[in-house]
């Protein structure tokens, strides 16, 4: 994956999924040789500064039902207007689960947000010095009661109450 910034302060997400097996592939429309791809994907999804999907396309270059597989990419267009860091997995799963999407698609689109996040993180920092870093309480290692918190984030520290007895 790679996020990219664009002029007009908006920014794109590309995610590619390439499977290739050192084997030959005996599909249902004929051999793949080895070395070629069952599945070539691209997810591309552009979103604005407060994580909210403006659009998204997808492309299919290599797929194992040829006519078949890639007639789902336009439904991806149905993730514009969610959020990346509102129940983003939820809505992929809710618009596009099962037969209205495609698994390998949507999985590609499931770690969107953690991309998105990475590509933020740093920026959002600078642009707001003061205000608690988005990544805290999201993981083990920035748990605000944790020593990684109150090492490089002590002003966003809180450690554990300890009962009282």
């Amino acid at each position: 994956m790679e996020v990219f910034e664009l002029e007009d302060g908006s920014f794109e997400i590309e995610a590619h999924l390439l499977d290739v097996k050192p084997f030959e592939v005996k599909l249902s429309q004929g051999v793949r040789p080895a070395g070629e791809p069952v599945h070539d994907m691209w997810l591309r999804l552009r979103f604005d500064s407060s994580f909210n999907v403006l659009k998204c396309q997808t492309l299919s270059e290599a797929v194992p039902y040829i006519g078949f597989c890639e007639s789902i990419n336009p439904a991806y267009a149905k993730l514009e207007g969610a959020n990346l860091l509102k129940g983003f997995r939820q809505v992929v799963k809710e618009r596009l689960g099962g037969t209205a999407g495609c698994t390998h698609m949507s999985e590609l689109a499931g770690v969107l947000p953690t991309a998105a996040v990475q590509a933020m993180a740093g920026k959002m920092r600078k642009a707001n010095p003061d205000k608690r870093p988005f990544q805290i309480d999201r993981c083990h290692a920035l748990a605000s009661e944790g020593p990684a918190v109150a090492q490089y984030y002590p002003v966003w520290h809180r450690p554990k109450a300890t009962p009282s007895v």
